[in-house]
């Protein structure tokens, strides 16, 4: 039998608690939600660094921030892998990408040129856009603009499908396709509190703000902002749901579906008024804590149901794939492989994620933005285990939640007497992971030097992208300049 198809799916900004099967009474996502009980649930699958371009960095590469470079968003990762689409070609796969990418760090609609697109040969791909009408992309080598007609994801999937098709039909090699959607992130003005519109026909009125119901932790202060917006977002959500079901029809007509290792997840979360907070990048479990689901072919081994041990990360995905497939796995890689867990040949031992954000910046910003809670930027590192989650910032102990009998995070137990040993424990692990990935935790702007980002930004962007992404990431709070 040939190897697998991979068709990997992916969606920005995606919070694992928006979904039918994870208990949502609101949310309409039946295609999902039934894959969701045919496949293998990672439950706690974690987007350590909740930002679009880290996780995206991780994913392609297999490796860490800090090695690949892109710790923050826009800017050009190293090429320090052969990255999963090499990979996937040197072991016989054809490769494609659809959507969107985030990891070249050169302007927004920038070309990105076959040198750094890390081995995907199929191209349908813009760097950043979240205007889902009728939106922009580069057709493979072409250098002027195309653009997909109508809700950008719906024409996406099409493409998936047709590509699909045709590799079913023409070609005898397996495919290993990345489809990467824009939605359920908001579409500009990119404010904390921006509306979630821009969402197809089809699901409009699906939901009214007035009938949704709203998390005890959000604040009374947020409350009615979050129903507005969780009404567009789970439009979307429901439009993405749609398009999932369009494309497991088509993969159960053709028969794709027999010989296909399929995943759905999500590159992080969103808050939307949870603590008072808005989009990503805090370490609140509305922001780190994402979909993963993965079905195989059954002579894979892998069986549906929950598995709820693994705190899969993006950088762990590309050598799993690989352990799936009884493949090498490069030493250059930095993730782990967990196909022995999911063949249920391996048992683990108490997982942890280090999670982590290195400069804040975006819809985040330094000292600022905090609602009334007064969460405001800020740079930290934690630990998240099954039970537990410990965030440190500069100042020291930050957050810690018992994520089992506080699940909300709404009982903070750092100054708490009773909390002071198993707090002790997560420091000694937290400190024990850090040391492990030569993680100093320097603060953002020791970081940006240490990179040359400050630098290479000069002639990387024109004067309104560079001004844009100083301002963005902190440089004008903190009194710096460009040099």
């Amino acid at each position: 039998m040939k190897k697998p198809n991979i068709l990997f799916i992916f969606a920005d900004q995606w919070r694992a608690q928006a979904f039918g099967y994870t208990g949502n009474p609101d949310v309409q996502t039946p295609n999902i939600d039934q894959f969701a009980h045919e496949s293998a649930n990672l439950s706690q699958a974690i987007s350590p660094c909740p930002l679009c371009s880290p996780y995206r960095a991780s994913l392609i590469t297999g490796q860490l921030p800090l090695t690949h470079g892109v710790f923050i968003n826009d800017v050009p990762i190293k090429l320090s892998s052969p990255g999963i689409g090499n990979i996937f070609k040197n072991i016989g796969y054809d490769t494609a990408y659809i959507g969107k990418w985030h990891i070249n760090g050169q302007g927004r609609e920038s070309v990105i040129p076959e040198s750094r697109r890390f081995g995907f040969d199929y191209w349908k791909v813009l760097e950043c856009s979240h205007n889902y009408c009728n939106s922009p992309y580069y057709d493979h080598n072409h250098t002027s603009l195309s653009y997909w007609e109508g809700y950008d994801a719906y024409a996406q999937t099409d493409d998936a499908i047709s590509y699909m098709a045709k590799q079913k039909k023409h070609n005898s090699n397996p495919f290993c396709l990345f489809l990467s959607w824009g939605p359920p992130h908001a579409p500009p003005p990119y404010m904390r509190d921006s509306p979630y519109d821009q969402y197809p026909e089809d699901v409009a009125g699906l939901y009214q703000a007035e009938d949704l119901e709203i998390s005890e932790n959000v604040p009374a202060s947020c409350r009615l902002q979050s129903s507005n917006m969780l009404e567009g977002y789970y439009a979307h959500c429901t439009a993405l749901d749609n398009s999932f079901g369009k494309i497991r029809a088509f993969l159960k007509k053709s028969g794709l579906d027999e010989n296909t290792i399929l995943i759905f997840t999500s590159d992080h979360g969103d808050m939307l008024g949870s603590h008072g907070l808005w989009k990503k990048q805090v370490p609140f479990e509305e922001s780190i804590l994402v979909p993963f689901l993965i079905q195989t072919p059954a002579y894979l081994g892998v069986e549906p149901g929950v598995y709820p041990d693994a705190m899969i990360e993006p950088q762990d995905i590309l050598p799993t794939l690989l352990g799936l497939l009884s493949a090498d796995i490069p030493n250059i890689l930095e993730g782990t492989d967990y196909s022995g867990y999911l063949k249920k040949e391996e048992t683990l031992e108490e997982d942890c994620a280090l999670i982590s954000v290195y400069q804040t910046g975006g819809q985040w910003t330094r000292d600022s933005d905090g609602g009334e809670l007064g969460y405001t930027g800020r740079e930290y590192r934690g630990i998240r285990t099954n039970q537990f989650l410990y965030v440190i910032d500069k100042q020291g102990p930050w957050l810690c939640y018992d994520l089992e009998k506080d699940p909300k995070q709404l009982h903070n137990l750092v100054g708490k007497a009773e909390a002071f040993e198993i707090m002790h424990q997560l420091q000694i692990r937290l400190n024990t992971l850090l040391q492990e990935r030569n993680d100093q935790f320097k603060s953002g702007f020791e970081l940006l030097e240490d990179y040359g980002y400050t630098r290479k930004f000069a002639t990387a962007l024109n004067p309104n992208e560079l001004e844009l992404y100083l301002s963005n990431w902190g440089y004008e709070t903190e009194g710096k300049h460009h040099e």
